[in-house]
């Protein structure tokens, strides 16, 4: 699949905000993208059991609130609020860990609508190792997912792992590692700190050995 790197990169915008969560010092990491399609058809792409596979993975359980999911070899969680068309909460659980993911739609005129995602966990040795990329990456391969399947509903959703092997999806997934690293430099990382955990976020995701320290 042939499609503006750039333009996509580009359209994300990313931060990187300290807080606590149950007393516990946190970070949330946060990704703001629009869309060419009105909140009421982002929301259905963003909670329709049948259309989320077609940009994320596939999806068990009861989606509603109070219901729990399970993503196909990935996360699980607890739905905590949901209030169409604008605003969605869950828990996400995996391998014993448990963080947080909102995600938030605001309609940009008739026919655009912004969506919002912020995850945030609890600072632990995963944060440090390879800082926010870790998620942040993944959730902007989501967000990618989702602009292609609104441009273009039949065409097949990417194969993850073709991508992140293709010269394509090496340079997307790498610039977006480095995209994070400048933002947790700006939160008050010390630059090469930061530039080494988004190192290692990029050599993860695109299957690349890791560097020695």
């Amino acid at each position: 699949m042939i499609f503006d790197i750039q333009r996509h990169l580009g359209g994300v915008d990313r931060s990187v905000a300290d807080l606590e969560k149950d007393g516990n010092p946190a970070r949330s990491v946060i990704l703001s993208r629009s869309y060419d399609t009105d909140i009421d058809d982002l929301w259905g792409a963003l909670t329709r059991p049948e259309r989320i596979p077609r940009w994320f993975l596939p999806v068990e359980g009861e989606l509603r609130l109070g219901g729990r999911f399970k993503f196909t070899g990935n996360a699980s969680g607890e739905i905590t609020q949901c209030e169409p068309p604008e605003h969605l909460s869950t828990t996400w659980e995996m391998q014993g860990d448990v963080s947080w993911v909102v995600v938030g739609l605001a309609a940009e005129g008739e026919s655009r609508a912004r969506l919002t995602l912020t995850h945030t966990a609890t600072v632990s040795p995963f944060w440090d190792q390879f800082g926010p990329g870790a998620v942040g990456v993944g959730w902007e391969l989501g967000l990618l997912g989702m602009a292609l399947y609104l441009l273009d509903p039949e065409v097949p959703k990417i194969d993850e792992e073709a991508f992140a092997k293709s010269s394509g999806g090496k340079a997307f997934i790498n610039q977006s590692a480095k995209g994070w690293g400048d933002v947790d430099v700006a939160r008050g990382e010390d630059p090469a700190v930061a530039r080494a955990a988004a190192e290692r976020t990029a050599n993860f995701y695109t299957g690349a050995p890791p560097q020695p320290d």
